[in-house]
């Protein structure tokens, strides 16, 4: 049924949109989406000899991604199932001795942990939560299990109503809202708890909780080498929701659950690792300067939490998932450079050597940089393998070696006889201020540099986030469908440095308009463009500047602004993370900066729109929630501008987190594109 759907979808579509028309199945085509297979969170055994990894997939008949676990060889040999069927299977962790395997599963219908024997490939379910586990971590010793877990609480209620006569049918009681985050995209209206600290036996049986108290415990967990405390970062401050940035590093003790914290500072502090030795506490942070973007720092500190310091660096770029290596000497991050992800080591006095870079692939919609590493205890690294013209496979890098290599092929199937469009990275100079910006630009199949191409400006969201040189399903469909697509990283775009970030702090949308009709214009220059065809769409943060683009701007034909922000006003109290928002992206609250608000605000340029533009998003979204799409929509109506508004059913911010909402969304921007390319 579900593939019927989307055929007739498509079929719908054969007169608007080109990719459909010319009917050439060696083009990246809309069904192909469901094929798409990636490998994530590849762990390498303590021994550095064999990988397991999940390797996901597309349910065409459920519309959801799903995982198994596989494992590999660090020569590329014995590739074979750990575990098999339409569930999800995640986050595998090796035991200490590299034994056992644990892993999280969907098989029984609730998500478990589980164990697998590698000697006698038994599997063993451990648990019967209520909730899903998350950050499961062995103990060093083999016998113990940390993980967090939700744990509700007993809902409050306000009014008492008089009981209803027996049979009678009323209307649901009423929901009692009185607590900060009420609500989370994709989460929906939250249920009432906290996340907390559990451990449980290796051998089954029931799980312990450790913490407690009206706070959210987990992320990153590390146990300490004796087994008897575990290292974990929480906000646990009183007006922890007022300061929603600001965690410290604690350890509990498994003994008896007290608690203590390690760090102090104003700013967060996580993703804490306790060294080999057990003598100093890795961990990531910063000191709070109420930046829309700051640089995530590497520290390191005593076991007890004295004489905590910054390890020096000259790379000006944010680190995360510290990695101690074997001999406590320094440590691995991996970290976002000039679009690509890269990991390097770290020696505690700073200097910083790049081991492997192209570690990504793991964003399927849209080039976003995003992979995983681990490293063995011989320091052999596994890592998610990029390609521009692949999802993530997985790849290794050996001790002392130079020569990354990659294990895995696991889209070989549907690409040998596809031809995608060709990727050319661009740097080119501002208008604004000569600033180099870099971009990329997706060719179509079979491109002719004698033809003249419609171009298709896609602008990444965020706005602090950057796109790469990575496989984006939905950029290879538009180039499919016979567009030139660039897609470039403006001013406030991260992996290029603090400075460069946070020229778009309180100046939003600003001067990164003038990056990206500079890169508009370079890529014209290049004389395969048809500068009368020119097309702009962009989700989130890249709504935002799309509507900011044709409220400055006649020159594009039509426009797609994806659940975008268009009143910053209304955002900040309307979105999920309102207690953010007011003081890191603006000067303050709304009702004291008024002017400041709407003079970064789409709507208010609302009076200058004559371009046709669509809106789409979902209706489920509370991070850009509808109604921001619907004051843009009703706004054109009002001025007799071309518009439409795409709702999309059950959505939330990540539209094409369900496979068949990616398709959707670029049918309807290409049917869009379509209708006003031919007039």
């Amino acid at each position: 049924m579900q593939r019927e759907r989307f055929i007739f979808i498509l079929l719908v579509l054969m007169p608007l949109c080109s990719i459909l028309a010319n009917g050439n199945n060696n083009h990246f085509q809309p069904l192909d989406v469901f094929d798409l297979e990636r490998g994530a969170d590849p762990q390498i055994s303590p021994d550095g000899q064999q990988i397991v990894y999940a390797r996901s997939f597309f349910d065409i008949m459920t519309d959801k991604s799903r995982s198994n676990l596989w494992t590999i060889q660090v020569d590329g040999s014995e590739h074979r199932p750990l575990t098999s069927g339409n569930q999800s299977d995640y986050s595998p962790r090796w035991s200490p001795d590299g034994k056992r395997l644990i892993y999280v599963s969907s098989i029984d219908g609730a998500s478990q942990i589980y164990m697998y024997w590698l000697d006698t490939r038994q599997t063993a379910r451990l648990t019967n939560l209520t909730h899903s586990p998350q950050g499961i971590t062995w103990s060093p010793d083999g016998k113990w299990i940390a993980f967090s877990m939700f744990v509700p609480s007993k809902t409050k209620s306000f009014a008492k109503m008089p009981d209803k006569p027996k049979g009678a049918t009323w209307a649901p009681p009423a929901k009692y809202i009185d607590k900060m985050i009420y609500r989370a995209d994709g989460g929906g209206f939250l249920e009432d708890g906290y996340n907390h600290i559990f451990i449980l036996s290796a051998d089954g049986g029931t799980a312990r909780q450790l913490t407690s108290g009206d706070y959210n415990h987990g992320g990153t967990l590390s146990w300490t080498p004796d087994n008897r405390h575990i290292i974990f970062s929480a906000n646990r401050h009183e007006n922890g929701e007022y300061e929603p940035v600001n965690s410290e590093i604690y350890e509990v003790s498994v003994e008896n659950g007290e608690i203590k914290a390690l760090t102090t500072r104003n700013g967060p502090d996580d993703s804490p690792k306790v060294s080999p030795d057990g003598k100093q506490i890795a961990y990531i942070g910063y000191d709070d300067r109420l930046q829309g973007y700051q640089l995530r720092r590497l520290y390191v500190m005593n076991r007890d939490g004295s004489n905590p310091k910054l390890i020096p660096d000259q790379l000006d770029r944010s680190f995360e998932n510290p990695i101690w290596d074997a001999k406590s000497k320094g440590l691995y991050c991996q970290y976002d450079d000039e679009g690509d992800i890269k990991v390097a080591h770290i020696s505690l006095d700073g200097n910083a050597k790049e081991i492997v870079s192209g570690v990504g692939g793991l964003s399927v919609g849209r080039p976003y940089a995003g992979g995983s590493y681990s490293a063995s205890g011989d320091n052999t690294i596994a890592y998610t393998y990029s390609r521009p013209d692949r999802p993530a496979d997985i790849g290794v890098v050996k001790s002392g070696s130079n020569s990354p290599k990659r294990l895995t092929s696991l889209n070989e199937d549907l690409f040998s006889h596809k031809q995608l469009g060709a990727l050319e990275e661009i740097w080119y100079e501002s208008s604004f201020d000569q600033r180099r910006i870099q971009g990329w630009i997706v060719k179509p199949p079979d491109f002719d540099p004698a033809k003249k191409y419609p171009l298709l400006l896609e602008i990444h969201g965020g706005p602090f986030a950057t796109y790469g040189p990575f496989f984006a399903a939905e950029i290879q469909l538009f180039a499919a469908a016979g567009y030139v697509v660039l897609y470039t990283n403006p001013r406030g775009s991260t992996s290029y440095g603090e400075e460069f970030g946070n020229l778009i702090h309180h100046n939003y949308p600003g001067e990164d308009y003038d990056d990206l009709m500079s890169g508009v214009d370079a890529v014209i220059a290049k004389g395969y463009v048809d500068e009368n065809r020119l097309f702009v769409t962009g989700g989130s943060g890249g709504g935002v500047l799309s509507a900011w683009i044709v409220g400055k701007t006649d020159r594009f034909r039509a426009a797609v602004v994806a659940k975008p922000v268009i009143n910053w006003y209304s955002f900040v109290l309307t979105s999920d993370g309102y207690n953010f928002y007011y003081k890191y992206w603006f000067p303050g609250f709304p009702w004291d900066h008024a002017e400041h608000y709407l003079k970064r605000s789409p709507l208010s340029l609302v009076g200058n729109v004559s371009t046709p533009t669509m809106l789409l998003t979902g209706e489920a979204d509370y991070r850009t929630p509808m109604s921001e799409s619907e004051q843009y929509y009703q706004a054109l109506k009002l001025r007799k501008v071309e518009t439409a508004l795409v709702r999309i059913p059950e959505a939330s911010h990540g539209i094409a987190s369900r496979p068949s909402n990616l398709i959707e969304k670029v049918a309807n921007i290409l049917a869009w594109f379509e209708k006003y390319d031919k007039q």
